[in-house]
């Protein structure tokens, strides 16, 4: 498969704070795979230097007519009232022009008040879309041609994807590694990154965070546990590696969480099943083989009566 090239979009007032992290992740990704999938390219509506938000001056590579690239990010612009947002689209006039005239094969990619330009352009009026939560109202008024989801944080379609936040370039980051590396690439890398996890759908696993967010040994259970598959996280093994004996293991798991280990351990890899089922579009077969439960079967009734839900269910209740 061919690399990617993905044009990195400097305009006026915007904030490049994602762009760096968002090409600091597809050159990890670059970096993991032996392979060049990526290549990135900082573009402008022109050739010259761009003033961005803060003082920053950054200078394209390319102009944006010019580039060629198969996908375009545009960053968010720094405006915290409907006024400013207003300014400047009035002032990218030139800019919005250039993004309109692009290839219908370009695809685009936006987050946060960054939406408005693309919106602005015409590039996603039929098309579902989402933003920053309080343009909404204006959004809808000004571009009534795109069908806005703003209980949605993040829309992918083949031609544009969106997502509300000062930090929505990293799930689209994220589907864009998922889906030329998998599943998996992300996850390690995410791992190598420290990149944040997403914050558990179901009360039930939401009390994983809470009691790790004070105990180190539990969260290196839970790293343990995540990387073993589940019909073998023997609780003899998982005490050998955490350095304890199987008795003392239990004891300080059952003391910390009030849950018996292997009620602990059974929780902590259903939530990560719940995880893959609601940030990526693998089978529950596929989600309950690459995790090592024993058959989906007997995955599917476990996860039913951990959460009160089947995995079907879950996703379509708790999918981003």
């Amino acid at each position: 498969m061919p690399s990617q090239t993905i044009g990195l979009l400097l305009y006026p007032g915007c904030m490049p704070a994602g762009l760096f992290a968002f090409a600091d992740l597809l050159s990890a990704a670059n970096q993991q795979s032996g392979k060049r999938h990526f290549e990135l390219r900082w573009i402008g509506q022109d050739l010259q230097a761009v003033e961005c938000a803060h003082g920053l001056r950054l200078q394209p590579q390319a102009a944006l007519a010019e580039a060629r690239c198969d996908a375009v990010l545009v960053p968010g612009l720094w405006a915290d009232n409907e006024a400013r947002v207003a300014q400047a689209l009035e002032r990218s006039r030139a800019l919005l022009h250039g993004l309109s005239r692009l290839s219908r094969r370009t695809r685009l990619w936006s987050y946060c008040t960054g939406v408005c330009l693309l919106a602005a352009s015409g590039r996603l009026d039929g098309e579902e879309a989402t933003a920053t939560w309080w343009l909404a109202d204006s959004l809808r008024a000004r571009f009534p041609g795109v069908d806005w989801q703003f209980q949605r944080t993040q829309l992918f379609g083949t031609r544009v994807a969106t997502a509300s936040g000062v930090s929505g370039y990293l799930p689209i980051a994220r589907a864009l590694i998922e889906e030329r590396l998998g599943a998996e690439a992300y996850r390690e890398l995410s791992r190598m990154m420290v990149l944040p996890r997403p914050e558990p759908a179901a009360p039930v696993f939401r009390a994983l965070d809470m009691t790790e967010q004070s105990d180190p040994l539990l969260r290196r259970l839970r790293l343990l546990v995540e990387r073993h598959p589940a019909r073998l996280l023997a609780a003899e093994q998982l005490a050998q590696e955490l350095a304890l004996s199987g008795r003392t293991l239990a004891r300080k798991v059952k003391a910390l969480t009030g849950h018996a280990l292997a009620e602990h351990v059974r929780l902590i890899k259903l939530n990560q099943a719940g995880e893959r089922l609601i940030l990526t579009s693998e089978s529950v077969a596929l989600i309950s083989e690459a995790l090592g439960f024993a058959d989906e079967s007997s995955f599917r009734r476990t996860f039913k009566r951990v959460t009160g839900m089947t995995p079907l269910a879950y996703r379509q209740s708790f999918r981003l």
